[in-house]
């Protein structure tokens, strides 16, 4: 089985996109509170989420196939406070692809998009309805914060490279990352975003300093490689 690649969503990926959507809503005991179940208008919508400033999709492929994904956006500062933020909106994970890696996989690639912006905390808000998301999110270690839950980036990433998930999870996870951050950077430097300049090299020095923290990460646990995860 070939590796599990998380990286950001691309125009070719909308059609997976709005399936996995569907599927999720379907799933929920509240769908509606979920998303809209006309496709066309959830394609607009996913759309604009993509063009937004700071707006975060990650996919997850197995195979080739697209079998989850992560909603998110970077958020702050702003005049209610100086920190950084990444706002994790929906989770989810193809039935079929479960208990692979693949939510650990898409959370890992959360926390490098949420370092790359300077994001000290990383807040999730599961779909409602969805009991093993919240599970999911206790067991990364976020806490309760309002109606949202929160854990700060670092503790989050390490845990995440720290617990045994697949090793085909994290050598795909880890093999895309620079491909996420060079696509998150040049997405927000298109929307004129002021608080991101020009790469620098102290930038292209923490870009490759993640990418060697994770692939030392998936060298020291790939004895680990048959664990499985609850997502």
């Amino acid at each position: 089985m070939r590796p599990i690649e998380v990286t950001a969503a691309a125009p070719a990926d909308m059609d997976a996109l709005v399936r996995l959507c569907l599927g999720a809503r379907a799933e929920s005991a509240v769908g509606s509170q979920v998303c809209t179940d006309d496709a066309g208008t959830l394609a607009q919508q996913l759309g604009a989420l993509t063009a937004a400033p700071g707006g975060t999709v990650l996919v997850a492929r197995a195979e080739g196939d697209v079998v989850g994904l992560l909603l998110g956006r970077v958020l702050g500062p702003n005049p209610f406070t100086d920190e950084v933020s990444l706002a994790v909106e929906a989770v989810y994970v193809d039935p079929v692809h479960r208990r692979r890696g693949v939510g650990h996989a898409l959370m890992l690639g959360a926390t490098v998009a949420a370092e790359a912006a300077g994001a000290g905390h990383v807040y999730a808000s599961p779909i409602p309805g969805a009991r093993g998301m919240q599970r999911f999110f206790v067991q990364l270690g976020f806490t309760p914060a309002a109606s949202h839950r929160v854990s700060t980036t670092a503790a989050l990433h390490r845990r995440l490279v720290a617990e045994p998930t697949t090793g085909q999870a994290r050598r795909g996870t880890a093999r895309h990352l620079e491909d996420l951050i060079a696509r998150r950077r040049q997405s927000r430097l298109a929307t004129g975003d002021r608080a991101v300049v020009a790469p620098t090299v102290k930038d292209q020095g923490r870009r490759a300093s993640i990418s060697t923290h994770v692939r030392r990460a998936v060298q020291i646990r790939r004895e680990a490689e048959s664990s499985t995860t609850i997502s």
